[in-house]
């Protein structure tokens, strides 16, 4: 008769095993490895991995370097997550430290993610006041030409910055820009923490975005605030405040070491 303790081997299927087996490996490696490497650690012949290898490329569950010789967990698993309770609880955990900073800065901000080739709003809290700028929820923030942009590909290694520019997908009203430019800039962004400018989609508007970091330094979040700056008799926190205020609210939802 079996038992419980019978399960795990009734219920075996090698080949999802394999690609299991894989991911959490990857997950444990922030710069990747090569197929040689992936082998060795698995005890694996080079035929099965490569061919494992291949669906979850081609399903986005894992990333090929631009020269093709080292891979590294992609984002498809934390795209699956937005549609997931978890994901909602991740959410719910970054609401009430942006409801606090819009009360504290008289400001709007929005929490974007990356996701296949750009950013999306995944939570935005508006302005207390009745004067302010939001994004709204879903909308898609583009890569290369926004101060989220920068701030999120400004704290990825070279490798995933590659696969990120890689990736991306020309939206609507995008400023180009050269690759000596784009990295020129982002080197400044890393240096400075954030990044901090006149928007180049709205005239008026001053973008703070900051990273949210993960245990290895690299974003995976972006806080930013749209700041707009009253000319009437009303005296508010002016920009300086709000930044340090947008900065506490981004380290608290940080992902410590």
């Amino acid at each position: 008769m079996s038992t419980d303790n019978d399960a795990p081997d009734r219920y075996r299927a090698p080949a999802l095993d394999k690609g299991l087996d894989i991911l959490e490996l990857l997950a444990e490696q922030p710069h990747g490895l090569t197929r040689g490497e992936i082998v060795k650690a698995m005890g694996r012949s080079q035929s099965e991995i490569y061919r494992m290898l291949e669906r979850l490329v081609a399903r986005h569950y894992v990333t090929r370097s631009p020269e093709g010789d080292r891979y590294a967990l992609g984002l498809k698993l934390f795209v699956l997550a937005h549609r997931h309770p978890p994901y909602d609880r991740l959410v719910a955990r970054a609401l009430p430290v942006m409801d606090a900073f819009a009360k504290a800065a008289e400001q709007s901000c929005h929490l974007v993610v990356y996701e296949r080739g750009n950013l999306t709003v995944v939570a935005h809290v508006a302005s207390p006041n009745n004067w302010g700028l939001s994004l709204r929820l879903g909308v898609r923030v583009n890569l290369v030409d926004t101060a989220s942009g920068h701030a999120m590909l400004a704290f990825q290694s070279p490798q995933r910055q590659a696969e990120m520019l890689a990736d991306h997908e020309v939206l609507e009203g995008e400023v180009p820009m050269s690759a000596g430019d784009m990295q020129a800039l982002l080197e400044r962004v890393r240096a400075q923490g954030h990044w901090e400018g006149e928007s180049q989609q709205v005239f008026g508007v001053t973008d703070i975005s900051i990273p949210l970091r993960d245990p290895y330094g690299n974003a995976y979040a972006v806080l930013t605030c749209p700041f707009i700056r009253r000319i009437d008799q009303h005296v508010g926190p002016d920009i300086a405040s709000a930044r340090s205020l947008l900065a506490q609210a981004a380290q608290g939802l940080s992902i410590g070491a």
